[in-house]
């Protein structure tokens, strides 16, 4: 049951985010709220780059170069299908996790870059509300940006 639940949390969390994913084009990846504000292009490239970082603490391997996290968007032009493919890649090596997981797994602690200990249920949570949490800032500067 609990892996069924996981599962279902983590298809929710891709529906609801490719539901806004869909609209990013290459006319919109550079727009921002504000010039305060990340782009959109650096916004989608820094949610892939942080699944699959951070999913190494499950044991995703991955050759990702930690781009975004921790950096300002100083205008690096990011290739669309790259940081679409990266994506993909985190959501297909995190339900491969979850398939491959046992109840008792999710309790066990890892240690996670830039969080240090946490259980793998909570690491899994953060990734999850991380990705919608950016996926609302693409929405607004996509529909509000320029």
């Amino acid at each position: 049951m609990q892996k069924e639940m996981l599962l279902a949390l983590l298809d929710q969390n891709r529906s609801n985010c490719y539901a806004t994913f869909k609209n990013i084009s290459s006319e919109n990846i550079r727009f921002r709220l504000n010039e305060k504000t990340a782009s959109v292009g650096f916004i989608y490239r820094h949610i892939g780059e942080t699944a699959l970082i951070l999913g190494q603490s499950f044991g995703i391997e991955t050759n990702v170069e930690n781009t975004t996290i921790g950096q300002s968007d100083t205008g690096k032009e990011y290739d669309l299908q790259t940081s679409r493919a990266l994506l993909e890649q985190g959501y297909q090596a995190l339900e491969a996790v979850i398939e491959n997981s046992s109840d008792k797994d999710w309790f066990e602690e890892t240690e996670a870059p830039f969080l240090g200990t946490v259980s793998r249920i909570r690491l899994l949570s953060i990734i999850l509300f991380h990705n919608s949490h950016h996926c609302g800032q693409i929405a607004s500067a996509i529909v509000k940006g320029n």
